[in-house]
């Protein structure tokens, strides 16, 4: 359904530093850099057919993030969600929501971490028993 996600940044460097040690926790290698005719710089995360972006607003305008945005990422264990928690932590991202763990919901058992980067976007790390 979706061809990608992308969010702003306001300090690009920061970003990567960021996105390059959580998304490394889920096997992502490094981003393709693009500088655009404009001379903003995009960051593209591209892993098992999907496709991440990281980009200083193209407007000039300050990065927001969107109120009620959650951006979700897959794990294949409860382990590999406690792991993108404490890694997002120890490269400036914050806690958001309870502590990682499992929750029961409508879709059954989930182990899930919400965290915020350094720009305030919120990111899940997701892992559904089979």
């Amino acid at each position: 359904m979706f061809s990608h996600v992308m969010v702003g940044s306001n300090d690009i460097e920061r970003s990567k530093k960021f996105y390059d040690a959580v998304l490394g926790t889920l096997g992502v290698g490094e981003p393709f850099r693009n500088v655009s005719a404009t001379g903003h710089t995009r960051l593209f995360y591209r892993h098992e057919g999907n496709s991440f972006g990281v980009t200083e607003p193209i407007n000039g305008a300050e990065a927001s993030c969107a109120n009620g945005a959650t951006i979700g990422f897959k794990c294949g264990s409860p382990e590999q969600v406690q792991r993108f928690h404490d890694v997002a932590i120890a490269h400036g991202g914050t806690t958001a929501e309870d502590p990682p763990g499992l929750r029961e919901s409508a879709l059954g058992a989930l182990h899930l971490a919400y965290v915020r980067d350094p720009d305030g976007h919120k990111l899940c790390a997701l892992y559904r028993p089979a």
